[in-house]
């Protein structure tokens, strides 16, 4: 089914485009205009204002997979219901002044950054949005509910990191530690606590943390390439293509336990590569 939606009246959207902005400065190295874009986040997206009541009701339905299908139904009616309740000139309007600065401040390239969800963000909206005819509402609703049920293939062993006190948090470094061996690196202590602390105004942060932490490894595995014993083994450098691959893979994918698990690993990696 063609989608008619204007992507620049998608609030989850133009999160999404802002967040990747920051990742472009984090590589471009310019500090001042990434600075700049997290308080321009944090002045739309806090705790209270519309644009974040807005956004989360987008998470709920665009970050949940694994749920049973009532569970997933009944999300879907609870989140239409929440929505209906939001105020929708306030949020047109709060939408226009956030355009306006990102046009004015920006550039409009912004409007163009890759979001890779983008179309189920766009079939959310649509959702959300109301007076479409009884049969496309149910298809459409038909493909959130199949986003929602699916689970994701997770590797066995990994558990999960829940979002959780301090108590929890030393438990988790425990049970990284055994699992190992000896201590955590002091990035995978960072990763760890802003990870678990990373919940309501926090999570901002953690985005802009995790893409420079993964800009960072990134250029460490990167660095392999000139490694005199990897240059001559084929073997070695389809390995190091191949964690490559999964670190771009990073930003087509929600933030979870699972994935966090995984940087932790290549953290590991990064770290033995500057050694």
């Amino acid at each position: 089914m063609k989608l008619k939606h204007n992507k620049k009246r998608n609030t989850a959207f133009l999160y999404e485009a802002i967040i990747k902005e920051v990742a472009k400065t984090i590589v471009s190295g310019d500090r001042e205009r990434k600075e700049k874009l997290i308080r321009f986040l944090k002045e739309n997206f806090s705790k209270g204002k519309v644009l974040k009541k807005e956004l989360d009701l987008y998470k709920a339905l665009g970050e949940t997979s694994g749920v049973d299908l009532y569970t997933a139904e009944r999300l879907i009616q609870e989140t239409r219901k929440e929505y209906s309740n939001l105020d929708k000139k306030t949020i047109f309007e709060a939408q226009t002044s956030l355009i306006d600065s990102i046009n004015k401040n920006y550039g409009k390239e912004v409007f163009s950054n890759f979001v890779p969800n983008y179309r189920n963000l766009a079939t959310i909206a649509q959702i959300f949005g109301g007076g479409l005819p009884p049969k496309e509402r149910v298809l459409l609703e038909r493909n959130i509910v199949s986003c929602l049920v699916a689970t994701q293939k997770k590797d066995l062993e990994d558990k999960n990191l829940p979002h959780i006190d301090d108590l929890v948090y030393r438990k988790v470094v425990e049970n990284f530690n055994s699992r190992y061996g000896g201590g955590l690196l002091e990035e995978q202590k960072a990763l760890l606590s802003r990870y678990i602390t990373s919940l309501g105004d926090n999570q901002i942060e953690f985005k802009v943390y995790l893409n420079e932490e993964l800009s960072r490894i990134r250029q460490s595995v990167e660095d392999l390439y000139t490694n005199e014993v990897i240059k001559k083994d084929d073997s070695m450098k389809h390995k190091v293509s191949l964690v490559l691959e999964k670190i771009k893979s990073f930003s087509q994918r929600p933030i979870d336990a699972e994935m966090i698990q995984q940087v932790l690993k290549i953290q590991s990696l990064a770290q033995e590569c500057t050694e």
